[in-house]
């Protein structure tokens, strides 16, 4: 579902080069310190960032100089970038038309992801009325409506506590076996790898230096940067 060719990415003096593969409906973490290319990969997945060599294929197909729009990709952010003075109804139907101009049909879509994502309840209240977990819930409302089949987070839960981070955790788990969605997480903690992927890539100076499933990795002690990492 994912494969990256002998990627090479070069900005100013930083570079990064990454070959792997991620099958479908895999949930893959990555970890590793600051610094150390977990944006920039998920970044050349999903298309802001250009690689200066090698083939990014998504499905099957070359995306390598694809725009975002055309890969087959949600990416979620920290920042769950909702509007304050929309309600959540509307900052999630953004995610279909910028201008709002909904068929039924797709107003019916806005209301299941609502639903689904535990939202139905607050539709008509404000971002700055809801949690931070309750904002998140829009991103993942919204990347719902996109329903493509990879889904990229990016450190999306970093500024959540332990229990709702979990408890965003089991809602993207369970989105992703509902779906079948192919995931990659980035965060800064390896306690949410070892929750819920199966596979994690640890990634140090531009570069991965482990890839395996995730306990395994986290319990080894012969990678000195791995062991550095985690403390």
């Amino acid at each position: 579902m994912i494969r990256l060719d002998n990627i090479h990415f070069r900005y100013d003096d930083y570079t990064a080069d990454f070959d792997f593969e991620i099958a479908k409906g895999e949930f893959v973490a990555v970890i590793g310190p600051s610094g150390s290319g977990k944006s920039t990969l998920l970044s050349l997945i999903a298309g802001f960032d250009a690689p200066q060599s090698g083939r990014i294929l998504l499905d099957g197909k070359d995306m390598t100089r694809a725009p975002p729009s055309a890969r087959p990709v949600t990416m979620v952010f920290q920042d769950h970038n909702t509007f304050a003075h929309l309600d959540l109804w509307t900052n999630v139907a953004l995610g279909i038309s910028p201008s709002l101009k909904l068929t039924a049909t797709e107003k019916q879509d806005v209301d299941e992801a609502l639903a689904r994502t535990g939202l139905a309840a607050l539709a008509r209240r404000k971002p700055g009325e809801v949690s931070g977990g309750e904002r998140q819930r829009v991103a993942i409302a919204r990347a719902l409506l996109r329903d493509e089949p990879i889904l990229l987070l990016d450190e999306p839960f970093a500024a959540l506590g332990p229990a709702l981070r979990r408890e965003m955790l089991d809602l993207v788990k369970e989105l992703q076996a509902e779906k079948t969605y192919t995931v990659m997480l980035v965060s800064h903690n390896p306690e949410d790898a070892l929750y819920a992927a199966t596979r994690t890539a640890f990634l140090d100076n531009g570069r991965i230096l482990a890839f395996e499933p995730t306990r395994q990795l986290l319990q080894r002690r012969d990678l000195p940067e791995l062991e550095s990492y985690i403390g």
